[in-house]
């Protein structure tokens, strides 16, 4: 069955989840059920590492579950994170992944477990619905405290939770799979799902077409990639006021190797919108989409495809009727970055926010006890930011405990400076998960990144070029959960250590990389890039990015 006929057959995301679940005779869970866990925040996958040992033993393949949590602007309390901590330490593999889109992912959770810890999650007040699936995922915003006020960056961030709380599927199917369970929820009475027709009122039956990925940027910080989203928001100040948001439409970065119909897409600015109205601006571009994307093809079903075949102005004029109002002219904004706070940084309020580098986002060994100790000193008061880049900001530091929290910091290594994180390539990679677990992936990625990164450090340090920050990004396959698109260097995996590589995407993320060479390993991938790094070294000018350097050296043409 098609992915939309699952949808209308499953009675609202419930399918034969609660039963497959407790199933105890198999470690996976039928197809159907593995395209709704989607909605609910959970991936079926299975240790790539072992199929082949496990087919020869004829046993089934050693299936698990990643849970990804929904923390809208990616904030959480020094509680939630000791909850989390423990979590992955009693049901996962012992780490905690912060993603790309500004949360954490959980693996290694095997399938009597995903009940218990869909409910631990629930006990820290999160919760994982909506954090994948074809409805609005998890609601980004830009994480680094110094572009604007702390009034400012709050009001912003209740915006983000509001668009995200606005967009939420309304089906009762989560609290029946994963919560209604044990003597705490004995004396609760289920109303969703008891009447004879429960319909979304926003989704309807059919839900959407593909994911939607929603983006709040705070300029000069791009820290989001606003232009890859299906709808972004880009936070427009003037004498420390907000006045509201630009509003872009149609970005997207996946696609598939050697089929021309799909390809990355850079979102347009279809317009302006107030503070208040961004919410029911954020839920009409998603109803467009619902109502004119491509239920045919999944290929080609993200707002990208719509926005490329009917045009930004019809899709516009879509969204003002949905809006009852049209929405206002642009105005005028300037990025200049994309990267993480490093170090100590103090807001008007007198507070401390710290920015650390965890190596691709995985938080294990000193970095996850250190970090855990971080939390436990800021119990009551203080919390973290997820950042877009798979980083962490230790945030809402009084003066009391800076000294503290530093002492940690340099007790369990945790990179938080220049000196500390290396390199300028180093604090600007990024990866997705890929092998083991993905399904997808054609190639490594976390597990190799650091190691091809290493290797390039010692080229740019021969050069004097160990600081300068470039954007180096890589995924085991072309659903650019990393966005490679975007970096100034980006890998796309092809076949076990062979990558495509792209060049020329701009340091601030408003043009998309080129393809370079196709199908190269990591020998090839350093005598390329070797001759070009002394070339940036002694040609660049003032403060030229290497994006922008190759593409003037004629390395490749600028993405249009």
């Amino acid at each position: 069955k098609t992915d939309e006929v699952i949808k209308t057959e499953t009675k609202q995301l419930r399918g034969t989840l609660k039963e497959a679940l407790d199933d105890i005779t198999t470690g996976q869970i039928p197809f159907h059920d593995t395209k709704l866990i989607k909605s609910h925040g959970s991936y079926q996958q299975d240790d790539r590492d072992l199929r082949e040992e496990r087919q020869k033993l004829g046993i089934e393949n050693a299936f698990s579950f990643m849970i990804r949590v929904r923390l809208p602007a990616g904030y959480c309390t020094a509680e939630q994170w000791l909850a989390m901590d423990d979590t992955c330490g009693r049901y996962a593999n012992g780490t905690l992944k912060i993603t790309t889109r500004q949360t954490w992912q959980l693996h290694g959770i095997v399938k009597r477990d995903v009940k218990p810890t869909m409910r631990a999650i629930n006990r820290a007040c999160m919760d994982t619905l909506a954090a994948c699936g074809d409805v609005c995922r998890n609601v980004m915003c830009t994480s680094n405290p110094s572009v604007c006020s702390r009034k400012l960056m709050d009001e912003i961030v209740g915006y983000t939770y509001a668009m995200h709380d606005h967009c939420l599927p309304r089906s009762g199917a989560y609290h029946e799979i994963f919560l209604m369970h044990g003597e705490e929820m004995a004396e609760k009475t289920q109303i969703l799902g008891s009447t004879p027709l429960e319909e979304e009122p926003l989704y309807g039956l059919t839900y959407l077409p593909r994911k939607y990925k929603v983006a709040v940027a705070i300029p000069p910080c791009n820290d989001v990639d606003v232009f890859a989203h299906c709808c972004g928001f880009i936070a427009i100040i003037k004498d420390d006021k907000l006045l509201g948001f630009n509003v872009t439409v149609g970005g997207g970065l996946g696609f598939t190797h050697n089929n021309q119909k799909t390809h990355p897409r850079l979102a347009d600015v279809i317009g302006f919108c107030e503070p208040q109205q961004a919410k029911y601006v954020c839920e009409a571009v998603m109803v467009v989409q619902r109502d004119f994307g491509d239920r045919t093809n999944r290929k080609h079903a993200r707002v990208k495809y719509t926005v490329e075949d009917y045009g930004p102005e019809f899709y516009r004029e879509e969204v003002e009727k949905v809006l009852g109002f049209k929405l206002g002219a642009a105005r005028p904004y300037k990025f200049e970055s994309r990267g993480d706070l490093y170090g100590w940084a103090k807001t008007e309020d007198g507070l401390w926010h710290c920015g650390c580098l965890v190596p691709i986002g995985r938080v294990k060994d000193d970095w996850r006890v250190g970090l855990r100790k971080i939390a436990e000193e800021l119990k009551g008061g203080g919390g973290f930011r997820m950042t877009c880049n798979q980083q962490v900001l230790i945030a809402d530091v009084s003066e009391a405990k800076k000294p503290i929290i530093q002492r940690i910091l340099d007790e369990h290594k945790i990179a938080h400076t220049p000196e500390t994180t290396v390199s300028g390539m180093r604090r600007n990679m990024m990866a997705c998960v890929a092998l083991p677990t993905c399904p997808l992936a054609f190639a490594e990625a976390e597990r190799y990144l650091p190691t091809l990164v290493g290797r390039l450090e010692g080229v740019l340090e021969r050069c004097g070029l160990r600081d300068r920050d470039i954007v180096i990004r890589m995924t085991g396959c072309p659903n650019s959960c990393g966005r490679p698109s975007m970096g100034e260097i980006g890998f796309i995996g092809k076949a076990p250590g062979t990558y495509n590589m792209y060049l020329g995407g701009d340091f601030i993320g408003k043009r998309l990389n080129t393809l370079f060479a196709e199908s190269i390993t990591e020998d090839q991938i350093i005598a390329l890039l070797t001759p070009m790094f002394g070339r940036y070294a002694a040609e660049r000018e003032k403060g030229e990015a290497f994006g922008d350097f190759v593409v003037r050296a004629g390395y490749v043409k600028p993405m249009t």
